[in-house]
């Protein structure tokens, strides 16, 4: 065991002298409309974790956008066709009716950046209607990607 730990660290040693060091992986988010907040949840967070960095190319509506509450902003970035989409929370009862959620729409908002909370905020908040952050607005808050 400590034999094969010494050569992982030698190779690791002689490929970061020869300049050659591992490529991380990147998530790239096409398209996603939402869905149930949990699995967006663990999913971001296994993204966080590994360090990965996430390309938003195309729409990453309502639940999706917890991406940018989850993994760095500095590992993230969009291309011209990304757009958030933000709404407030809501959830279905048992009827299959829609119901409003403010004390959780107010945790997701809090838990958004700064310059997002404040786009949102500027355009009224969340409510139901889906405000979308694209073009100039959102390549003014992240970079884009190289």
């Amino acid at each position: 065991m400590r034999t094969a730990f010494a050569r992982l660290i030698f190779f690791a040693a002689v490929l970061g002298a020869a300049g050659v060091m591992p490529v991380h992986a990147e998530i790239r988010i096409l398209g996603s409309p939402g869905g149930q907040v949990g699995p967006f949840l663990d999913l971001f967070e296994r993204v966080r974790a590994s360090g990965e960095t996430v390309v938003i190319d195309g729409p990453c509506l309502s639940a999706c956008t917890l991406v940018l509450s989850v993994v760095p902003n500095d590992r993230i970035c969009v291309t011209r066709r990304a757009v958030l989409g933000f709404h407030a929370a809501r959830s279905i009862d048992r009827r299959g009716r829609l119901y409003a959620e403010p004390e959780a729409s107010e945790a997701v908002l809090d838990a958004y950046p700064g310059p997002v909370r404040d786009w949102i905020r500027r355009r009224g908040g969340l409510t139901s209607r889906l405000l979308l952050l694209r073009g100039r607005d959102l390549a003014a808050i992240y970079p884009r990607c190289r």
